[in-house]
């Protein structure tokens, strides 16, 4: 199983230009592998028991080259739960998770 990669992308406060930064990012380079269904990057909030919220940043496997540019940490596949759609196609969500992984 290959790994997924995440990265904290800062106090969702001020995380819109981290966010628009890795969109831009992985576009090019989903752009350039020809759109697959497998390569997308979600993400969600999370405040883990404090106080603020952060965006976390998910990639999935296939987008490893651009989660390694930003030096992204590998993880185990996130939950579906509360996760959103940041870079890919809407195919992915049915691509990279099963009703299961609610």
């Amino acid at each position: 199983m290959e790994p997924w990669y995440f990265l904290n992308l800062g106090d969702a406060m001020l995380a819109g230009e981290p966010s628009a930064d890795v969109e831009e990012l992985f576009l090019k380079a989903f752009e350039a592998a020809g759109r697959p269904a497998e390569m997308a990057v979600f993400t969600r909030h999370e405040s883990e028991g404090r106080l603020q919220c952060e965006i976390v940043a998910y990639f999935s496997p296939m987008a490893h080259e651009v989660a390694k540019m930003l030096e992204a940490r590998a993880c185990l596949k996130p939950a579906r739960a509360g996760l959103g759609l940041l870079g890919g196609s809407a195919p992915a969500w049915q691509a990279l998770f099963c009703e299961d992984d609610e």
